[in-house]
């Protein structure tokens, strides 16, 4: 079937309004949840394949994401839908006024490879509990995972609901010129662009999740050793392809060399080896030996070795880092991690300001007066103070970029308004009203209205 007619009968199933059956919705996110707990051992090994990565982060950076999505919107499912009320003003007394959530249609979701399991069918997950019908793009850059969700919902699920369509850049390409109802695109911001620019033709809205240089701030008046466990942690984990992991490093001058061992300590500890559990290798060639040639020989301070034949690159810390050199000027997106000295707090901050906005950001302080600074000053997605990466974890805040790191944003009751429209509803009472709105107009009329409004 021509992924055109699948596209033409998700819009015709969907006017069946079938979708914006609760119990409906329900049953499918029951049924998507059953098959993954069903084949999880069948996910574990096509992630594997891809990037050899371990049971324990697949089940901790994927598996329970999604089944936590699923349980939130099982959970949450009836009051995410119905009808708020809101306070109707003077004006339109008598009257009620209500907030109607509906689904949008038919969306669809571009994915990304470094967390294909997680960054594919969460936004899935979100776009049926808001009662939308679904196609899903998966990354083709990580083809056994791509082949194994095909697997696991084109066998299970009608296509007029829910589709998984295979394929690369062409596939993709064609699918940006067809009509739909919302777009949902994980990525880099270069491929972000041209998404955007796809669905400006059919004035199709988006939600761009992309990625950018996320800093991480460490001053002398932080817990050094949780510091340094937390950020060796957050950086390395999937062998730093991650788009919220720290990409480059900001540490006080006064604490600059002790912390550098600290993390030379943790690196050391967390044994980040060759087909290790604790790390993943480079998901291919091309990203191989991009990185590769962000390593300059004499900044290492620590790691720098690499196996090209099992794309493995040692957990790398850069110094004497310049903000001109080539590992500054793009998202690193693998295990080097720039490291910058810096004497005052409020000039490191004015400098990152002077870039674009990142997805996220860190700061590692006790400092109150800082961590204030570091809220109100920067822009950015969303972060941590004394921590990394870990706000992804609480489906109370949105996740999403700020300027050239996204539009949008998701998770939680996020994800459902975001793949939802907010329909305003005012009914009026057929007795009660003045007639002062009424022709013909008086000065009197005028200045009753100069009241009311």
């Amino acid at each position: 079937m021509e992924i055109q007619e699948i596209i033409n009968h998700q819009k015709d199933f969907f006017k069946t309004q079938q979708t914006k059956n609760i119990k409906f919705r329900k049953m499918y996110l029951e049924k998507l949840r059953e098959l993954i707990l069903k084949n999880e051992e069948h996910l574990y090994q096509a992630i594997y394949k891809d990037f050899g990565k371990s049971k324990f982060d697949t089940f901790t950076t994927e598996i329970s994401f999604v089944l936590n999505d699923i349980d939130y919107y099982l959970k949450n499912l009836h009051s995410l839908s119905k009808p708020k009320k809101v306070r109707t003003n003077l004006v339109n007394q008598l009257g009620k006024s209500k907030i109607h959530p509906e689904p949008l249609g038919c969306v669809l979701v571009i994915g990304a490879w470094n967390y294909p399991y997680q960054l594919s069918l969460s936004p899935v997950i979100a776009a049926l509990a808001a009662g939308n019908c679904c196609i899903l793009k998966p990354s083709e850059i990580a083809e056994n995972t791509m082949k194994a969700m095909a697997r696991l919902i084109n066998d299970n699920f009608p296509p007029e609901y829910l589709y998984v369509y295979e394929g690369g850049i062409d596939e993709t390409t064609e699918l940006l010129k067809l009509k739909f109802d919302k777009i949902f695109f994980t990525g880099s911001t270069r491929v972000g662009k041209i998404v955007y620019q796809a669905a400006a033709e059919n004035l199709t809205p988006v939600v761009l999740e992309l990625g950018g240089k996320s800093p991480a701030i460490v001053t002398k008046d932080a817990n050094l050793e949780t510091a340094a466990k937390r950020i060796v942690w957050g950086k390395f984990l999937n062998a730093g392809q991650t788009c919220v992991a720290p990409d480059y490093l900001l540490v006080e001058e006064s604490i600059h060399e002790q912390f550098l061992e600290m993390m030379r300590k943790y690196i050391t500890e967390f044994k980040y080896k060759p087909d290790s559990e604790q790390y993943t290798r480079i998901i291919n060639q091309k990203n191989f030996q991009r990185l590769i040639k962000l390593i300059t020989k004499e900044k290492i301070y620590f790691g720098g070795n690499s196996d090209e034949d099992k794309l493995f690159i040692e957990p790398t810390l850069l110094t004497h880092v310049d903000w001109e050199d080539d590992v500054m000027q793009e998202e690193i997106f693998g295990p080097i991690l720039p490291v910058i000295g810096f004497t005052n707090f409020n000039m490191i901050l004015n400098t990152i300001l002077e870039h674009e906005k990142p997805l996220a950001a860190y700061l590692f302080t006790r400092n109150s007066e800082e961590k204030e600074a570091f809220t109100t000053k920067l822009s950015f997605g969303g972060g941590c103070i004394n921590d990394v990466v870990m706000h992804l974890g609480n489906d109370r805040l949105p996740f999403g970029g700020v300027g050239n790191s996204g539009i949008g944003n998701y998770h939680g009751i996020y994800g459902f308004e975001a793949l939802s429209h907010q329909k305003s509803i005012l009914e009026k009472a057929n007795w009660g009203e003045p007639d002062i709105k009424y022709p013909p107009y008086s000065e009197k009329k005028l200045s009753w209205i100069r009241k009311l409004l």
